[in-house]
């Protein structure tokens, strides 16, 4: 597969299931544990058909896998390493927000000083 039809996929596939703040929150939730919708509801601070669409998304793109257990589906993350990839990205935002910071206490100062 070329780099380009990788990109590709992995947008289609990853970029678009985590396009949404409220997934992205749903798979944190799932860090420590399987959990099933209402408990996600309840954590998420969502209501539970909302949490059921972005589950049943998060599903079709590999990101969260489910298993049936009584009367419940428990929900649990696919791969653990996005986790790891949600946590490198928001140290990067992290990282640009303090140089952003940075440069305006930089110009704040400059404008003071003059």
């Amino acid at each position: 597969m070329s780099l380009k039809d990788e990109i590709h996929q992995l947008h289609a596939q990853l970029c678009n299931g985590l396009a949404d703040p409220l997934r992205i929150l749903i798979l944190y939730s799932l860090a420590d544990g399987a959990r099933h919708v209402n408990e996600l509801a309840e954590k998420t601070n969502a209501p539970q058909p909302t949490v059921s669409r972005h589950l049943k998304i998060l599903r079709e793109r590999g990101l969260v896998a489910s298993e049936r257990s009584g009367q419940y589906i428990h929900y649990s993350l696919a791969d653990k390493r996005v986790i790891d990839a949600l946590d490198l990205l928001r140290a990067v935002m992290a990282d640009d927000l303090r140089k952003r910071a940075q440069v305006v206490v930089a110009a704040v100062s400059e404008s003071t000083s003059n």
